[in-house]
């Protein structure tokens, strides 16, 4: 298969699956569709839980993977139980001058990004491209660099996402478990980042630089036209 280098001073990342024109499927050789089986080498598995309130989604903490300092792949418990379906990981590298190169080629792969994600202050840097597959699998892609804000590490992160996946799960689970989907709905949270009942976060994503699958937060399904 065909790799893509970025050669930013002397770090070397690797993007097998970004050099494509086409939808991104890959990061760091973690596949979106693969079974979260595949890559038991480089998760640490005492770290697997499910995302609270969100009980048709799994999450586990990576292994070092070369360039990146810390990483969580998202995987199905309900439609098909191991199917990946995010990746998320946090570069080394945390300076702007490597998040300003990153984005470059990016948009020399990519082409403009759809959507702002980012502050109006630029604290949060984030842009955020949306894809459709050969397959009408919709995925979004998301770089980000956090300068200042506390409550969220600091650095560089990559977020590549199946969004029709989740809610294909979503609507699974939905359906094997009536009840405690209605239950769900009449505790819809709040917009604080936690429970009217002040229920801890869903996912280990807080602090990460990433939009955070939180118990106030509903997962964002957005796609651009």
């Amino acid at each position: 298969m065909k790799k893509c280098f970025l050669l930013t001073g002397l770090t070397i990342i690797f993007f097998t699956g970004l050099c494509f024109a086409q939808a991104p499927h890959e990061i760091a050789g973690i596949v979106l569709n693969k079974n979260i089986s595949d890559y038991s080498h480089i998760i640490n598995e005492d770290t697997d839980l499910p995302i609270r309130f969100r009980e048709y989604l799994r999450e586990v903490e990576t292994k070092n993977i070369n360039g990146f300092k810390a990483g969580l792949i998202l995987y199905a418990n309900c439609t098909n139980p191991g199917r990946i379906i995010r990746i998320k990981l946090k570069y080394e590298d945390s300076t702007k001058r490597f998040y300003d190169n990153l984005l470059k080629e990016f948009k020399n792969k990519f082409g403009n990004p759809s959507e702002w994600r980012g502050d109006p202050f630029h604290v949060v840097v984030a842009w955020k491209w949306s894809f459709t597959d050969k397959d009408g699998n919709r995925i979004s892609l998301n770089l980000q660099h956090n300068t200042k804000d506390t409550e969220e590490k600091i650095g560089n992160s990559v977020k590549l996402t199946m969004t029709s996946a989740i809610e294909e799960e979503q609507r699974c689970f939905d359906e094997k478990h009536p009840e405690t989907a209605d239950a769900a709905k009449k505790e819809k949270p709040d917009a604080q980042g936690c429970s009217s009942t002040g229920r801890a976060l869903v996912s280990k994503t807080s602090g990460w630089g990433f939009e955070s699958l939180l118990s106030c937060q509903w997962i964002d399904v957005s796609i651009e036209a």
